[in-house]
């Protein structure tokens, strides 16, 4: 009675063996589908056992009812059943897929920007349980919020007299301009009103928390007159913002912030990428150390692009200015959460980032990753090469800059076969081939990089 019970319950993936209410008799395939394991068989199974204590017992049941389709299908032998539903488990319990980046861009938005350190991703899974993230222990009593990544990033940044961390680069902008300007102008280059990616505008964002925006010069030539002759008593701030996803040359022109710094306002400058010092490989691109020390009152930025961390938006300046920001009550809307703080203290006091190992890698070395690739797939008997390359800083940093790369050239129809494979990986299309640029891809990821087109290699012959 028991049984029959759990059987009208579950259906057929719990039909006793031997029966499968879903076969007529006779059926030329019933044989085969009534070996097909039943569900609370195969959780028991140790594998899956184990999954559903890591990933949960829905995600099991939704890998094993596939694998039992598959088998009543005829694609999967029966005694074959448990090994396909671990084959089709998820990594983890979330919908986000690791991926390897071969696109040639290093900060890919669309793939999450700049990939964390390993000491980084070490810092958010200790600090993913209860820590003493509001709390001084020596004292028992509560403490400043992110105390030692405020302190980490005031070490990086001599010249900062106090540092904040909100949770984007847009909402640096937002909090300096509610708590500064709001019902005051914003006095910027029309050269300066960029759009910063998916259709939002600076010139929105700014206008959305109460100022007033007070445009100066032209698209190409802004001199530091313009900024003098719209100065007054409504002024909140005069705001510089690095176009850090494009480029303007010829005859341009465009005000620096020393000589801004002498005008009796605050200088915000917004540097967008993240670079906290002067980096040799990228010598045009604004950090906030240079910043700061030419007269900027207060520097915003971008967590997870050049500095290589987590998403988040840095605040570094004026003791005083800093110090107002963080007791504005929107600051409170803005705020990091511990995960976040880990990850940017380790990417600050930690080894180089993976960004900074993407930047100074000897494209001398990326040819020989990319010949040894391409010889061991040759070998297997694809149509697989090793070319040059050029690869970009992407994520709205270093607009213009290439770095020399090498990539292993795959038949076009391998990007797309690769894109959905076990393991992700997203290249580019160039001259009808798919380019896997190894610029931004770890050496480490080599053999995995190497197992996903041979997987890939199954679809597209297929």
């Amino acid at each position: 009675m028991e049984q029959r019970v759990a059987a009208g319950r579950e259906g057929r993936d719990t039909a006793p063996a031997g029966h499968d209410p879903g076969d007529p008799a006779g059926h030329p395939g019933a044989d085969a589908r009534r070996r097909i394991p039943r569900t609370d068989a195969l959780l028991r199974e140790p594998r899956l056992a184990a999954a559903a204590d890591r990933l949960g017992e829905r995600l099991v049941k939704g890998a094993i009812r596939q694998a039992q389709q598959e088998a009543r299908a005829g694609a999967v032998a029966p005694e074959h059943v448990a090994d396909t539903a671990v084959a089709l488990l998820p990594g983890t319990a979330g919908g986000l897929r690791p991926v390897i980046n071969a696109t040639g861009v290093l900060l890919h938005t669309n793939l999450g920007r700049a990939p964390l350190s390993a000491a980084a991703r070490h810092a958010v899974a200790a600090a993913a349980g209860p820590t003493d993230v509001e709390l001084d222990l020596a004292g028992g009593a509560r403490a400043r919020r992110g105390r030692s990544a405020l302190a980490a990033l005031r070490d990086r940044v001599p010249s900062a007299g106090g540092a904040h961390v909100v949770n984007n680069g847009a909402a640096a902008l937002v909090l300096a301009a509610t708590a500064l300007a709001a019902g005051r102008e914003i006095v910027i280059s029309r050269g300066e009103m960029v759009e910063i990616g998916d259709g939002f505008r600076l010139p929105d964002l700014l206008v959305s928390t109460g100022a007033r925006l007070r445009e100066v010069g032209t698209t190409n030539r802004t001199a530091t007159a313009d900024y003098a002759a719209a100065i007054g008593p409504d002024t909140g701030f005069v705001l510089k913002v690095h176009p850090s996803n494009f480029r303007i040359t010829g005859f341009t022109r465009a005000a620096e912030v020393g000589e801004l710094a002498g005008l009796g306002v605050p200088v915000v400058v917004d540097i967008g990428s993240g670079l906290l010092a002067p980096h040799p490989a990228l010598p045009e691109e604004p950090d906030a150390d240079t910043q700061l020390r030419a007269g900027a009152a207060l520097v915003t930025a971008s967590g997870d692009k050049l500095l290589g961390g987590p998403q988040c938006g840095l605040m570094l300046g004026r003791e005083d200015l800093i110090r107002a920001l963080a007791r504005h009550p929107l600051a409170r809307a803005l705020r990091v959460d511990k995960l976040t703080l880990a990850a940017l203290e380790a990417t600050l006091t930690g080894p180089p980032t993976p960004t900074d190992a993407a930047l100074a890698t000897d494209p001398a070395r990326l040819r020989e990753r990319a010949d040894g690739l391409a010889t061991a797939l040759t070998a297997d008997g694809m149509d697989a090469r090793a070319v040059t390359s050029t690869a970009t800083v992407g994520g709205g940093g270093a607009p213009g800059v290439t770095l020399p790369s090498a990539a292993l050239s795959l038949p076009e129809p391998y990007a797309p076969a690769l894109r959905i494979g076990r393991t992700p990986v997203v290249g580019r299309l160039e001259a009808g081939r798919c380019l896997l640029d190894l610029r931004a891809v770890p050496p480490e990821d080599d053999e995995r990089l190497a197992e996903a087109v041979r997987a890939a290699r199954q679809a597209v012959e297929r």
